[in-house]
């Protein structure tokens, strides 16, 4: 699937993160950074050791003044280690756990956060034109997923096709689970003619 908007482009594809090359790779991360769930527990082992290390670190020093290494919708940015022949940086972006009742209640609000934060980090990097990501909370973290692509779609759409440049042109979603991939293309053809952009899936 693709989707070309005023500022750039949006394409979701099978596979796998590191099959892809791009500015930024992001990763869905837990709260406390801890790389041992889901995808972001592979992302970790691609990169190797070193990124552990920083993500600990991190952790270390935020613990320090008794706050979350990094809350919900937030984000943090590291080097890609490994992984630097396919990426420049790793953006860690925590979307909510809808495994938690408080984050799961507030889900709808919280998505669409996370993007925004995202968005921001990403402009204030600023070297970023093209970026790799899954379709954040929707793994491990059991946000549903024909609701949750409803919102992905309008969210990204939205910004690459909003009145302000966003800096970058092109937002890959990579995606792995089938099911996904099945809701994603259902909620796509059901509200294809009310979002941003025009289809250039077959270009």
């Amino acid at each position: 699937m693709a989707r070309t908007c005023k500022w750039g482009i949006l394409k979701v594809v099978g596979g796998d993160l590191w099959d892809h090359e791009g500015d930024a790779l992001v990763t869905p991360a837990n709260n406390r950074l801890s790389g041992r769930e889901g995808l972001d527990s592979l992302v970790h082992a691609k990169a190797g050791e070193e990124l552990t290390q920083v993500t600990r670190n991190i952790c270390l020093e935020m613990r320090k003044i008794n706050a979350p290494p990094c809350a919900v919708t937030n984000n943090v940015v590291t080097e890609p280690f490994a992984l630097e022949s396919n990426f420049k940086h790793i953006i860690h972006a925590v979307g909510p756990d809808c495994r938690r009742p408080n984050q799961d209640e507030s889900r709808r609000e919280l998505l669409p956060q996370t993007y925004h934060n995202l968005f921001d980090t990403i402009k204030e990097i600023g070297d970023i034109k093209k970026i790799v990501s899954p379709p954040i909370s929707m793994g491990i973290f059991g946000y549903p997923h024909r609701e949750g692509a409803r919102i992905t779609l309008e969210v990204l759409l939205g910004h690459l096709d909003g009145e302000e440049d966003p800096g970058f042109n092109e937002f890959l979603i990579v995606v792995k689970e089938r099911n996904f991939i099945s809701n994603m293309r259902t909620v796509y053809r059901e509200s294809e003619d009310q979002l941003p952009g025009i289809d250039t899936t077959n270009q």
